[in-house]
């Protein structure tokens, strides 16, 4: 039985250019006597299509568009997500499924089991859980359909009470079919693999798995999907941040199992569930539980963290039918790196820069940011805020009371330049795109309605410490971001010689402990207990907690780690906890 893989990019709500690629990845596989073609979960729709889903006429387009797909099944089956209907009066009224279509008809719909809540997740407010599971028979062969999340159910410490290959396993199936829309974070390829490779080992079959691609707004999707056989090896691997369709023949992954038989099958009860080790081509040996507790490495896979990016980027502008953003270039490495990176998504020509030095800008800022312009080849313009300055000083002046210089005055010229970003881009039909770091964010260490305006955030999931490898990184083949941004201090230039260390301790040090309490959910006697100070640990832990209420104003932030502002972590603004 030959299977084939489309690893494909959906735009949620687009009932007609979802099926439209839909179905032109079956032709295409038509041709090579292709007997299933698997797409990705929620496809005809999109995914996460949210409180879309409460909509009557949005599944009424999802249940057209199936209609619409079913003449494409008389010569070979079609696995396509999608939710359907619960007919059972009890319980949420839609399930997340996947439908099997063949000979025109719908031949069956498997729903989906472990419906997660967590992060990003929040399929339990729409979805209702599966209560039977039962095998797809197709061609002699018996296929163990499940979705996404349904596969990750596995270790000592399950989130989910039932698993449903446990269910399938009963009725003694051939092979693994996963229909997926798992999201990226730079540690998520290797945690993917772990998990196939655990369900691979402990079920003795091999496996399809079919993930999405493709950016929704702060979600990306980098795809990943992979054939393996019932020995555990890779037989193929889709690319990266691609679309793209693959197939292999099931018999070949079938019979490739030199092991003894699965003692799942044998005594009918689960294997014992230790952590299983990953060790494919190039990857190290890594269990499931390691890959949550990595360390803080600020060099750690930055080539995914670029090409998540600038595919977000483009996806963001492509899909909403925007063509051209606006950046505010300081000359520092912040807005460098953002300013490369939508030049790289978006065409050099379509990006437009403006420098907007204040009285205290350095020149040498001003000078690096016009030449980070000059070796883009990206439009700019310098549009100097001193006058704009002082007049508000001037119209404040009754009301200042000759009070001393502070944050108020740093926060006017911020505030005028996001004036100046904002008015360009009404005027000109721009989007802002928003420089400000994970850094930054969690501290505090920005201006609402100022630095931290804009339509999307580049950079609000990637640290300063990041930045500095992410900058290099984009520099690999030639000097595009000059050197002296890279080696400068960092500095708002909002006051006479300041640095970001006068406010901040030092990034090195800050971002470790950042990621402990933001990533790993670490409390200050964990964190401290790994060597860090214990009233440095208290200060930054309260810096963030106490700064919720401008993160809680922020634009959407591209979310490239495990644990990002925005919907996938959700604290109180007022609240006494670290604070």
């Amino acid at each position: 039985m030959n299977i084939f893989l489309a690893q494909q990019n959906y735009l949620i709500g687009d009932f007609e250019g979802n099926l439209k690629k839909i179905i032109t990845g079956v032709e295409s596989v038509k041709k090579q006597h292709a007997d299933l073609i698997v797409f990705s979960e929620l496809s005809v729709c999109g995914y996460p299509p949210r409180d879309f889903l409460e909509f009557e006429d949005f599944i009424r387009q999802c249940e057209e568009s199936i209609e619409k797909l079913k003449p494409y099944s008389k010569d070979m089956a079609i696995l396509v997500g999608a939710p359907c209907r619960n007919p059972v009066p009890e319980g949420k009224d839609l399930f997340n499924a996947a439908w099997f279509l063949f000979d025109g008809k719908v031949q069956q719909i498997v729903h989906k089991t472990c419906l997660p809540t967590y992060d990003i997740f929040d399929e339990y407010r729409y979805f209702e859980p599966a209560f039977d599971w039962k095998i797809i028979e197709f061609k002699g062969k018996k296929l163990a359909v499940t979705i996404c999340e349904d596969i990750w159910n596995l270790g000592d410490d399950p989130l989910y009470r039932i698993c449903p290959m446990d269910k399938l396993m009963e009725q003694q199936p051939d092979v693994m079919i996963n229909i997926s829309a798992s999201p990226f974070d730079y540690d998520q390829s290797e945690k993917r693999s772990a998990v196939i490779q655990a369900n691979v080992q402990k079920y003795r079959l091999p496996m399809y798995y079919c993930n999405t691609v493709g950016s929704q707004t702060e979600m990306v999707f980098d795809g990943g999907s992979m054939i393996v056989d019932a020995s555990g090896k890779v037989k193929k691997s889709l690319t990266l941040f691609k679309e793209e369709i693959t197939g292999y023949d099931l018999n070949e992954l079938v019979h490739t199992s030199s092991g003894p038989e699965s003692p799942f099958i044998r005594t009918g009860k689960e294997s014992p569930k230790n952590a299983v080790h990953l060790a494919t081509g190039n990857m190290p040996a890594l269990t499931m539980s390691q890959h949550s507790r990595l360390p803080y490495d600020p060099e750690r896979h930055t080539d995914r963290i670029y090409d998540a990016l600038v595919m977000s980027i483009h996806d963001y502008f492509y899909k909403m039918k925007f063509t051209r953003a606006i950046v505010g270039s300081s000359g520092g490495i912040d807005s460098a790196v953002a300013l490369s990176l939508a030049c790289a998504a978006l065409g050099n020509e379509n990006v437009h820069a403006v420098m907007m030095p204040s009285p205290f800008s350095s020149d040498h800022s001003v000078n690096d940011a016009v030449q980070l312009s000059k070796n883009l080849g990206n439009p700019y313009d310098i549009i100097p805020i001193n006058e704009i300055y002082q007049s508000f000083l001037h119209t404040l002046k009754p009301q200042f009371h000759d009070l001393p210089f502070n944050v108020t005055e740093e926060n006017i010229q911020a505030r005028t330049r996001g004036n100046i970003l904002m008015s360009l881009a009404n005027k000109f039909s721009y989007i802002l795109l928003n420089t400000s770091n994970k850094s930054e964010l969690s501290t505090g260490y920005g201006t609402l309605y100022g630095d931290m305006a804009g339509g999307l955030s580049v950079l609000g999931d990637v640290y300063k410490t990041q930045m500095y490898a992410l900058a290099s990184y984009i520099n690999r083949n030639k000097e595009i971001i000059p050197e002296n941004i890279l080696h400068k201090a960092p500095s708002a230039e909002l006051r006479p010689d300041q640095k970001d260390s006068d406010s901040l301790p030092e990034y090195e040090v800050l971002d470790p402990v950042l990621y402990q309490y933001i990533e790993h959910r670490q409390g200050p006697q964990e964190i401290i207990a790994q060597g860090y100070e214990e009233n440095l640990v208290k200060r930054i832990l309260k810096l963030v907690n106490t700064n919720e209420y401008k993160r809680n104003q922020f634009c959407p932030i591209i979310r490239v780690s495990c644990k990002a502002f925005g919907a996938g972590r959700r604290v109180p603004i007022v609240g006494k906890y670290l604070s």
